[in-house]
């Protein structure tokens, strides 16, 4: 079996703005080259943090308090800066949330594209742009001569998020880091953005971390999937497996609370107080122990 190009062994990390009050108990999860894995849970579930933590990027109110977060064998939590600005955004790369914000708004589309293919690859100029053309033309934007002389305020959303997609892939990462990139976006675009994500992922051969609070999401473009609930691991697998047969309890319910498309009359189910109730309870008892 391939190794591991991600390998996070039973990270812990507390919030210091709210009393050491744990955001992730003791979690792992391994990624193997060009596998696309899902992080979902709710909101305050832990995901967020565990892809901060895989980007170097953890603020300075959160505090690892154990484990690893192995990269290719280095260790992202102890390399120092410079070895770590090293890998970032050459080797491990991030598509934002929202690329209303992400993208500069006083910079025009090929600055922000070129520059970093400068300073990352040191291309010229010359063939910066030239790769910048063919990324565009990639990611299935028309006219990508005049995107690149356009200002992201000229663009649509679905054409931001594009570009931070082609920006993402541009150096030829080995893991990319996709923080619920669809959220932002009406439904329509959000089902060209994953299709796009996936037929990237598999052109590059790059692994790629899915950051979302949306099942319906995993299922479309994760092969495997961690399912996370107040920074703990409930269950994890491979996608076909988890919503074909999920193990847990709050798997299931959650299974049974979204949509059915193939019943879109029907009365959508909340996840049972009780099942809550359980979750927090175990881990209590885990904590305690």
């Amino acid at each position: 079996m391939t190794s591991p190009l991600l390998s996070i062994k039973a990270l812990s990390a507390v919030s210091t703005r709210e009393a050491n009050q744990p955001v992730l108990r003791a979690v792992s999860l391994d990624l193997r080259p060009g596998e696309v894995h899902g992080l979902v849970g709710e909101s305050g579930a832990g995901k967020s943090t565990i892809a901060k933590a895989v980007l170097g990027i953890l603020p300075r109110t959160v505090k690892v308090t154990g484990g690893s977060v192995r990269f290719e064998e280095r260790d992202l939590l102890t390399l120092p800066p410079r070895a770590l600005r090293d890998i970032m955004g050459r080797e491990i790369t991030l598509i934002p949330q929202d690329p209303q914000t992400a993208l500069n708004p006083s910079r025009r589309i090929e600055a922000q594209l070129t520059d970093g293919l400068r300073l990352r690859l040191g291309l010229s100029a010359a063939a910066a742009r030239a790769r910048a053309l063919a990324l565009l033309e990639e990611v299935q934007i028309r006219d990508p001569e005049r995107v690149l002389a356009s200002y992201p305020h000229q663009l649509s959303g679905g054409m931001r998020q594009r570009i931070l997609i082609a920006a993402a892939f541009a150096p030829g990462p080995k893991l990319v880091v996709a923080d619920e990139p669809t959220t932002a976006l009406d439904v329509t675009v959000q089902k060209e953005i994953l299709r796009l994500i996936r037929r990237m992922q598999r052109a590059h051969d790059t692994a790629v971390i899915f950051v979302t609070h949306d099942l319906g999401v995993v299922a479309k473009i994760c092969d495997s999937v961690t399912l996370l609930y107040a920074g703990k691991v409930i269950e994890a697998g491979t996608t076909a497996a988890m919503l074909e047969r999920p193990a847990h309890p709050y798997t299931r319910a959650l299974i049974a609370a979204g949509p059915r498309y193939d019943r879109p009359e029907a009365s959508l189910t909340p996840v049972p107080d009780a099942i809550f109730r359980q979750l927090r309870q175990d881990i209590e008892q885990t904590e305690s122990a």
